[in-house]
């Protein structure tokens, strides 16, 4: 049976292998300590019997796990209060079981307690196997980014999908309204 637990920093050392892939993001180590001091109920984990983690994974010690790290952020005034994924990520052995279907549940159960109008998140244009995936679960593309996500060795920056998803409290679904034409990173608040 799997185990959605918090994120601890001892699983920092365990998750190296699943930041090798090419669709993830990383991050230096001050990056996830600071979400997880800031934003500890947003940093979840699901680890199968054993102690195996789902979706970051660290082959020399036969560990594997699934994460997903998020935030609150945005303001209440002007009904942008949301909570925003920051990474998901799911070791390739433990796809399509349903994994981070569960974790994003949690993420918008969580966004719902603290009063959020939606989530949101970024994916590349290129990764149609997640841009699929967050249709699947209710998500609509709001709007695209221009050159998000920074190309390595001389390649041209990828295009971002801004993707929303309403919650409750968006009882008009403002939110997810698409924008018209596309922004660029600066333009983000």
């Amino acid at each position: 049976m799997t185990t959605l637990r918090a994120f601890t920093c001892d699983d920092l050392f365990r998750f190296n292998n699943i930041n090798l892939d090419p669709l993830t993001e990383t991050y230096g180590t001050p990056f996830y300590l600071q979400y997880l001091a800031h934003w500890p109920e947003y940093f979840i984990v699901a680890e199968a019997p054993g102690g195996e983690l789902m979706g970051y994974s660290a082959p020399a010690l036969m560990l594997c796990m699934f994460a997903v790290m998020g935030k609150a952020e945005g303001s209440v005034a002007r009904e942008e209060w949301h909570g925003h994924v920051t990474a998901l990520s799911v070791a390739p052995e433990f796809r399509r079981l349903g994994l981070a279907a569960k974790l994003m549940e949690l993420l918008e159960e969580i966004s719902e307690k603290k009063g959020g109008f939606f989530v949101d998140l970024f994916v590349r244009v290129s990764n149609q196997v997640a841009v699929n995936m967050y249709k699947q679960l209710g998500y609509s593309v709001y709007r695209t980014v221009l050159e998000y996500y920074s190309a390595s060795s001389g390649e041209p920056d990828e295009d971002a999908y801004d993707m929303r998803k309403a919650l409750s409290r968006d009882i008009e679904k403002k939110s997810v309204i698409p924008l018209p034409h596309p922004v660029r990173p600066e333009d983000i608040e």
